[in-house]
């Protein structure tokens, strides 16, 4: 089982279930020949503090081998403090880590608008935090959608039906090493 644990990116705002990244990732899976079930406990307006609170309920109410982590966004454009955000990360990729779950972490990025020490702060949390943890890390995964007009919804946040395969093209790559370590495939 692969747990989806994140905001409203991976909870597919604004559009049907079906057309968001981890309804695509599902369809990949049996694709490809793996086996995995996905499950999205993902919840759109998400922040670190509110999915360390519930994290540990969705790990034993799913047993998943793989979660992957998309949260921090909403701190960051709540301006929280880069210190809660990075401890928060790390606490939730270390309670996954040490009940034996492989975990990838996917970055995200503020705009150039919070200023360069915040902007670089923030990036910098994800990498820190997956590389403590020698966990999987996807540095940006909005990389090549945020700055593309027409793959975003009309808020300049959330990335359109267009943009969801591309959300999948960029976890994938660092997705798929660990489908074949811990590989259920046909």
């Amino acid at each position: 089982m692969i747990l989806v644990f994140g905001d409203s990116i991976s909870a597919g705002y604004g559009m049907a279930v079906d057309k968001g990244w981890v309804s695509l990732l599902s369809a990949r899976l049996k694709q490809e020949g793996y086996v995995f079930q996905v499950v999205n406990a993902s919840v759109s307006g998400e922040t670190t503090t509110g999915g360390l609170g519930r994290l540990e309920r969705a790990l034993k109410a799913h047993d998943p081998r793989i979660v992957i982590i998309e949260l921090g966004g909403n701190d960051g454009l709540r301006g929280l403090p880069l210190a809660t955000t990075r401890s928060n990360l790390d606490a939730i990729v270390d309670l996954a880590s040490r009940q034996g779950r492989a975990a990838l972490v996917l970055g995200m990025r503020m705009p150039p608008n919070y200023g360069e020490r915040y902007t670089t702060g923030f990036a910098a949390a994800y990498a820190a935090v997956a590389a403590r943890h020698r966990a999987a890390l996807v540095p940006f995964l909005m990389q090549g959608i945020a700055e593309t007009p027409a793959l975003m919804q009309a808020d300049g946040l959330h990335p359109n039906e267009l943009g969801q395969p591309k959300l999948l093209d960029n976890v994938w790559p660092r997705l798929q090493p660990m489908l074949r370590a811990g590989a259920l495939q046909k």
